[in-house]
């Protein structure tokens, strides 16, 4: 695990001094992956992205 992060040490310093957060968009995909478990076997593809697009 350590020489994984020692290889990767560029990526590591971005992602610990810059201001950028991907928490937006997680929770987005958190948002769309509970909505797509609520309409499992319910309806086709035509109402489930209706229901994401009109969700809060």
């Amino acid at each position: 695990m350590a020489a994984g992060i020692r290889r990767d040490r560029a990526a590591v310093l971005a992602a610990l001094t810059t201001t950028f957060t991907s928490g937006a968009v997680e929770g987005n995909v958190t948002r769309i992956k509970l909505l797509k478990r609520q309409m499992y076997g319910r309806a086709n593809f035509d109402l489930l992205r209706r229901r994401i697009l009109l969700s809060p």
